[in-house]
């Protein structure tokens, strides 16, 4: 049997002209290239799947590799009571779970993280740290047009958001497994209960306990909606953010959150809530001594964020300073999230330096 071809090969123009049992068939007799076809409209989904439960697209994009080989080598023994698409959402989700299981995460270079400037003391502090890591939109926006099923509570844009991941992430991981395969993709009970080898009563449980828990975690239905995407609304506030961050205007930041505004830092455990608590951090440490920041736009799970760079003032190389992503409600910031980790910006296209 051949290999599996490498990611970024492709047949498609002939592959269009095949149905779906004909590469089916093609690859239960070797055919690498046919099993590409049968597989690569789903590529991108079941990546973001595998970050919805782990919370991390390096390890979703691990993740998501091994479920193609794992299914590369188990074709053969796909008997078509399901889905293809459905059984390669049973390969990945049980893939993610015994990774969650086994503690086998990511190392993380902060897990000890010391500061340049030590930090106040913060409003809350999380037992354990948080491993949510950014998702690019240039990656959702390749998401083939799968419609989820009748079952489905979230829109895509609000399941990939920040809030609503961070919120997934405290849920237990088969709770968690449960919630995104019904109320995010819509599959039936009896679907769930097959991919995860358990009873419909046993997700039937699971889901109330994960939708009680997501509710006292998610933000309430109060909240003003959130400006649409690239609308003028958000880029006047990107601008506007933009304007007084890069002027280290504290005061100018603060004016646009609102009162119970939350600044976090992943993988930290430490939480800053509040216009007081919020301006504090950023007059004492993220924006102390003269700091000058540069930010470039991009976009986030859904949402508008920045590559952030900090300048040198002995050189005229702006260095890498994380992530920063912007949660909005109506016309005002209600979260500040800094991702801490430098690698994570050229998964968003962007250099890990620049000279200005």
């Amino acid at each position: 049997m051949q290999g599996m071809p490498p990611a970024g090969q492709s047949d498609a123009p002939a592959h269009d002209r095949r149905s779906a049992e004909d590469l089916l068939a093609l690859a239960r007799r070797g055919d690498g290239e046919a099993f590409r076809g049968l597989v690569e409209p789903y590529r991108r989904e079941l990546q973001v799947h595998c970050y919805r439960i782990l919370g991390s697209v390096q390890d979703a994009e691990d993740l998501l590799q091994e479920t193609l080989l794992a299914a590369w080598r188990g074709i053969g023994g796909y008997e078509e009571r399901a889905s293809v698409r459905t059984w390669l959402y049973r390969i990945a989700t049980n893939r993610c779970l015994n990774v969650l299981r086994a503690g086998a995460r990511r190392p993380h270079e902060f897990a000890s993280y010391q500061p340049e400037v030590p930090f106040p003391e913060p409003s809350h502090r999380r037992a354990e740290p948080s491993w949510l890591e950014p998702y690019p939109d240039v990656l959702l926006d390749q998401i083939a047009d799968h419609t989820p099923g009748p079952e489905a509570r979230y829109e895509v844009r609000e399941s990939v958001s920040l809030a609503f991941l961070a919120a997934l992430q405290q849920l237990p991981p088969r709770q968690r497994a449960v919630l995104v395969l019904r109320d995010v993709l819509g599959f039936r009970a009896v679907e769930v209960a097959d991919i995860l080898d358990t009873t419909e009563n046993a997700v039937t449980s699971a889901l109330k306990r994960a939708r009680g828990a997501l509710a006292r975690e998610l933000p309430g239905p109060a909240r003003e909606s959130a400006p649409l995407p690239d609308s003028p609304q958000e880029r006047r506030i990107m601008d506007d953010f933009t304007r007084a961050f890069e002027a280290g205007d504290v005061d100018a930041i603060v004016a646009m959150l609102t009162n119970d505004a939350w600044l976090t830092m992943p993988p930290l455990p430490l939480e800053y809530q509040g216009v007081d608590a919020v301006r504090h951090f950023l007059a004492t440490v993220a924006l102390s001594d003269g700091r000058r920041h540069v930010l470039m736009p991009t976009r986030a799970n859904g949402q508008p964020a920045f590559g952030c760079y900090i300048r040198d003032p002995r050189t005229p190389i702006l260095h890498a300073h994380g992530v920063l992503v912007l949660t909005l409600t109506g016309d005002r910031i209600t979260a500040l999230t800094r991702f801490l980790d430098n690698s994570l910006l050229p998964v968003f296209g962007l250099p890990r330096s620049l000279r200005t």
